[in-house]
């Protein structure tokens, strides 16, 4: 799986500017504590962890459980901030039938080329009732994401190539899955608009990649227009879609 290569300079890029600080994530924490139990010996699945920030995270608010992360990319795992993260991907998770609390894909889900038979593979690993959580932006929900503001071209990408929710949906259900829940989490991404334009990488984020150079050059000198008067930290909002 991988809409975009990520090889050594996409996996710097990502280490470098997508690691969330401790107010988004903390937004994000309480929005998985509402479908998962982080009972001591679950095991959560991170798939396509990239470099580990999430299970890093899991680590840290629940010791008590056990973090499977599962990433595809070489070059993502070899900048992994955590040990052990494991080859694999949505076609072939390395993990027993019912072995599988809990499931949590973060922008990752437009990476998978055969979303029925990702869904099948996480059903054999999955336990009866495991939430399966996915952290995404999805067509026609892109209001609350600042990239589609500087960049109205990543709107069309976007919704070239991401799958909706309907289509996940209906993937999933395919494979015995059930809808539970759908909600927008705000988070915050930089401390200022200033500092994320400052820090941004095109390589760290898919639907500037998806976009020409024309049109990449021309957002980035509106977001640097826009961060000269803008106050307050930068919100962005992305949905959290859970199936059982």
């Amino acid at each position: 799986m991988a809409l975009i290569a990520y090889d050594n300079a996409d996996a710097a890029a990502f280490e470098a500017t997508r690691h969330l600080g401790d107010d988004a994530l903390g937004a994000w924490r309480e929005a998985i504590t509402r479908h998962v139990d982080p009972r001591p010996g679950m095991r959560l699945l991170d798939l396509g962890c990239g470099t580990g920030s999430w299970s890093r995270a899991f680590r840290a608010w629940w010791s008590a459980i056990d973090v499977v992360a599962v990433e595809p990319s070489t070059a993502m795992r070899e900048r992994a901030v955590v040990p052990g993260v494991l080859a694999g991907d949505a076609a072939a998770i390395p993990a027993g039938d019912a072995s599988i609390d809990a499931v949590w894909l973060s922008t990752v889900v437009h990476h998978i080329t055969d979303l029925p038979a990702a869904a099948r593979e996480i059903r054999r690993v999955t336990k009866p009732g495991a939430p399966v959580l996915i952290r995404s932006a999805f067509p026609g929900r892109h209001d609350g994401i600042t990239l589609c503001h500087f960049w109205p071209e990543a709107v069309t990408a976007l919704n070239d190539n991401y799958p909706t929710v309907s289509t996940i949906e209906a993937a999933f259900a395919a494979a015995g899955f059930a809808a539970a829940g759908l909600e927008p989490v705000a988070q915050v991404s930089a401390p200022s608009l200033q500092e994320a334009a400052g820090e941004l990488r095109r390589e760290a984020h898919t639907l500037l990649q998806l976009i020409s150079d024309d049109a990449y050059a021309r957002g980035a000198e509106r977001l640097r227009v826009a961060a000269q008067t803008a106050t307050g930290p930068l919100i962005d909002v992305l949905d959290l879609l859970v199936l059982r």
